[in-house]
C-alpha cells in the first residue's frame, strides 16, 4: 500500500496529459492503480468496522475512469488525473449515497458523502419532502460537535424556497438545495502515510455516516433512471 507511487503517477498524468504519453506509461498506471486498490481495500476494512453494508464490494469496481469527457468542455485534455472510488452498499452507484474518495496531487484530495448528482430530480424531491418530515432529526446531524468540526452541508442551490414548500419552513434554506454533500480536502502531505491516512478517512467517514443514513432513508425507493 504505497500511496507516493499514486501521487508520483498523477502528477506526472497531469504534467503529460496526452494519450501518447497515458499508452507508453501504462506500465505505471497498473501500478499505481494497484496501489489504490489496496488502499481501497484496506479503507474498507476498517470502514466495515460501522458499517458492514460496504464489505461485499470488489475494489475493483468502485473506482472510475481516468479518461474524461471532452464533448462539452472548453479543456480538451483527455484525462482526469485523478484516482476516485466511490463505495456503498450499491458500489459506485451514486444512490445509496455513501464514501467518496478523490486522490489529486496539487492538495486538491478530499473525502466526500452524500448527493452530489443534481440531475436526479426525483431523489431531490424525495430528499426536500424527507426533511420536511424530519425537520429536528436533520439539525441534531448537521450540528453534532464532531460532524461540525470537519463538515459543512454544500451543494448547489436555488435562490428561493421551490415552488410547494413553506418559505418560513425551519429548514428552508436546506429546501433550496438541489443536492446535499460534504467534503473534506486533503493535502498531499497527508496520503504519504497510507495506514495512518486509512485511519483518519475511516474515522472521518464515521463521522460522516449519520448524514449518509439520514439522505438513503429519504432516498428508500428510489430508482436510479433509465439509460
Amino acid at each position: 500500500m504505497n500511496t507516493q507511487i499514486i501521487i508520483d503517477y498523477l502528477s506526472a498524468l497531469s504534467m503529460n496529459n496526452d494519450r501518447e504519453w497515458y499508452h507508453a506509461n501504462k506500465d505505471e498506471y497498473k501500478k499505481a492503480n494497484a496501489e489504490f486498490e489496496k488502499l481501497l481495500q484496506a479503507l474498507m476494512l476498517e470502514i466495515g468496522k460501522y458499517d458492514s453494508s460496504i464489505l461485499h464490494n470488489d475494489p475493483k469496481t468502485l473506482t472510475f475512469k481516468l479518461v474524461r469527457d471532452t464533448r462539452f468542455s472548453h479543456d480538451k485534455s483527455p484525462y482526469n488525473p485523478a484516482f476516485r472510488a466511490h463505495i456503498s452498499s450499491a458500489g459506485k452507484l451514486p444512490v445509496p449515497v455513501g464514501y467518496y474518495l478523490m486522490i489529486k496531487p496539487g492538495d486538491q484530495s478530499f473525502l466526500g458523502g452524500g448527493l452530489f448528482a443534481d440531475m436526479f430530480k426525483d431523489a431531490t424531491t424525495m430528499i426536500r419532502d424527507y426533511i420536511v418530515q424530519h425537520g429536528e432529526e436533520w439539525e441534531q446531524i448537521i450540528h453534532e460537535p464532531a460532524f461540525k468540526k470537519y463538515f459543512t452541508v454544500r451543494g448547489t442551490a436555488l435562490k428561493n424556497v421551490p415552488a410547494g414548500y413553506e418559505k418560513d419552513h425551519p429548514q428552508a434554506e436546506y429546501l433550496k438545495f438541489k443536492s446535499w454533500y460534504l467534503e473534506y480536502p486533503l493535502k498531499d502531505k497527508e496520503l504519504k502515510d497510507a495506514e495512518g491516512f486509512v485511519a483518519k478517512a475511516a474515522e472521518l467517514f464515521r463521522i460522516m455516516k449519520p448524514f449518509n443514513d439520514y439522505l438513503n432513508k429519504a432516498l428508500a425507493g428510489f430508482q436510479m433512471p433509465a439509460r
